[in-house]
């Protein structure tokens, strides 16, 4: 098995939330693709938080892209020069009001590898104690949702939880915990 080779490659838009290049690729068999369409994307990372009630948060919030209300995890860009452990308890704070007092890596998944390539980095954030009001963005809207561990089990194995990389985040944790 061998890498394409690159050849050349070329910005079609670049925007901080939409940045889109084509690469024309050598194939190992001789076979040249002309047009490869490539989207970047920052490092994102997704948020399981207990809190010290033994609770699981979750976040309620529309997304446009799928038209529809989602529950989601908490989730958040990776900052430029911010490590992804640091981004994961930023996020969790200003989007929930929460601070823990552990972190720990869970995993780390590709969306989807064949047209970007950032990864996810999830977090299991344990002894979550609410501190604050939520620090949210002028784009955002965010109920916070507090579930126990069996309801958010069966919201995951009821398919109630749109976002595949929060479902895949969520089944990792629960494996980790012994909690499946």
């Amino acid at each position: 098995m061998e890498k394409w080779k690159l050849l050349e490659s070329k910005y079609i838009i670049q925007r901080p939330w939409a940045t889109l290049r084509v690469d024309k690729l050598e194939l190992p068999n001789g076979n040249v693709k002309d047009e490869y369409y490539v989207l970047e994307y920052p490092t994102w990372v997704n948020m399981i938080g207990i809190t010290v009630e033994g609770n699981i948060l979750f976040v309620r919030q529309y997304r446009h892209g799928a038209d529809e209300i989602l529950l989601e995890l908490p989730a958040g860009v990776v900052e430029e020069g911010e490590a992804p452990k640091d981004a994961a308890v930023r996020e969790m704070l200003e989007e929930t009001g929460y601070e823990f007092d552990r972190v720990e890596e869970v995993c780390k998944l590709y969306a989807n590898p064949a047209t970007s390539g950032n990864l996810t980095y999830t977090y299991l954030l344990k002894g979550g104690r609410k501190v604050q009001e939520q620090e949210l963005d002028d784009s955002e809207d965010i109920e916070v949702v507090e579930m126990t561990v069996e309801e958010a089990k069966e919201y995951l194995f009821e398919n109630k939880i749109g976002q595949a990389l929060h479902s895949a985040a969520l089944f990792y944790t629960l494996r980790k915990l012994n909690l499946l």
